[in-house]
């Protein structure tokens, strides 16, 4: 049996970096840099009013309370700066007139008289600070300026500054394309199948297309097979069609009658890595390189196993894949003191939550048995103790991971 660090390290040491792709900006969304990004351009790219107001040349024009003034005309947004110098009346995001360095709120300006269009003679009804609201060209982005890194995550705040910046395609880390296969002759996929005696529905594999995908994968083929050697070998070689990087399957790699997994994976001259991991859920977890090329993943077939598996073995892979470092878990107060099983690493669900003081703690959930589903959708997180470790006592700070490598922690509010 492998030890959790050692077998972590084996599958980082086996999973290299994805090439990137060069993409439109509208299918970036969700995908990782794979180069810093430059700025080409400035923003703002002029200068430009940050309210409605009027827009003021400083030293030219009385800033003070009561000062009069005449408004030359009014300069709206999407027009050209006008070359003539004076007051003028501005709309937000407009460019400033020649000369203007200052706008003053609408609210603090008392209008004397009008001409059809804009306001023809205004009062200040207060002193003007000079160079107040007002937006200076590359205030917010330089050009030259490297503005995301790379291994950047692009969601909607990343792609609306690559849109503001004019940006039309962007490089990106090609997505890890994944096979996954679920075995095991009690498994109905089909949910208007009624169930015989000794059946189960096919959950694992729902469940892991999902978390693959978000973890930055694309799921190119599933399937389910029996507890057969020879349909498994037919899958294996139907799923292999579809250039998969990574195939992942679930159930038949324990030491059981039936749990042929390694065995046949040998048969095809696969190279198995490590089997058996220092980790609960999930010790009887196997990790190869087919002879073809892909790697591959066994996971336990209780749902648990499969899914702390998935969590800490096949998202390292991925993450490996798409050029990130490691993940650096947070440490957290434990609300009650919890007795972790010292011989293996643990990885227990668990509820952070934060206190009304803001101070965050987490608690281990009961019933963490690795068929049980229900406490999972309770979690927001993994709570981890490392081998060794006997438990942890109230007070005392854990390991705690997202669900998802790609996820943020979100935390619950703390019982009062």
């Amino acid at each position: 049996m492998h030890g959790y660090d050692e077998a972590l390290e084996a599958v980082r040491a086996h999973a290299a970096v994805l090439p990137a792709e060069d993409v439109p900006l509208a299918q970036a969304r969700e995908r990782l840099l794979a180069q810093a990004f430059v700025s080409p351009a400035c923003l703002p790219p002029f200068d430009n009013a940050a309210l409605d107001g009027y827009a003021l040349p400083a030293g030219v024009v009385s800033l003070q309370a009561g000062a009069e003034l005449d408004v030359v005309g009014c300069q709206a947004a999407g027009r050209p700066s006008p070359r003539r110098s004076g007051a003028w009346a501005i709309t937000t995001g407009a460019c400033l007139p020649a000369g203007v360095d200052t706008v003053v709120p609408v609210e603090q300006v008392t209008v004397l008289s009008r001409a059809p269009s804009h306001a023809r003679r205004v009062r200040l009804d207060a002193a003007v600070e000079v160079g107040r609201h007002v937006r200076r060209r590359g205030e917010d982005v330089a050009i030259g300026q490297q503005v995301l890194q790379a291994g950047q995550w692009l969601g909607a705040a990343q792609l609306m500054l690559l849109h503001a910046l004019g940006a039309t395609r962007v490089a990106v880390r090609r997505r890890p394309r994944v096979a996954l296969l679920a075995t095991g002759r009690e498994l109905v996929a089909d949910p208007l199948r009624p169930l015989l005696p000794g059946q189960i529905r096919d959950a694992n594999r729902p469940y892991l297309c999902m978390k693959l995908e978000e973890a930055g994968a694309q799921v190119v083929w599933q399937g389910t097979v029996d507890d057969d050697p020879a349909g498994f070998q037919r899958c294996l070689d139907e799923a292999l069609l579809q250039a998969p990087d990574l195939v992942v399957s679930t159930g038949a790699v324990s030491v059981g009658a039936f749990d042929y997994v390694p065995q046949a994976l040998r048969a095809r001259a696969a190279t198995i890595v490590f089997q058996k991991v220092a980790l609960r859920p999930g010790k009887p977890l196997l990790f190869a390189r087919l002879r073809e090329g892909p790697l591959y993943f066994g996971l336990p077939g209780n749902p648990m196993a499969a899914a702390a598996g998935q969590r800490f073995f096949v998202e390292a892979a991925l993450r490996a894949m798409l050029g990130l470092s490691s993940e650096i878990p947070w440490r957290v107060p434990l609300r009650q003191a919890w007795h972790a099983p010292a011989p293996l690493h643990a990885c227990a669900r668990a509820q952070v939550a934060c206190d009304a003081r803001g101070q965050l703690s987490a608690h281990v959930m009961p019933q963490q048995e690795s068929f049980r589903l229900l406490p999972l959708c309770a979690a927001n997180a993994w709570a981890v103790a490392p081998a060794g470790v006997a438990g942890v006592e109230a007070g005392e700070a854990v390991e705690v991971w997202s669900l998802g490598h790609l996820q943020p922690l979100a935390t619950l509010h703390a019982p009062a």
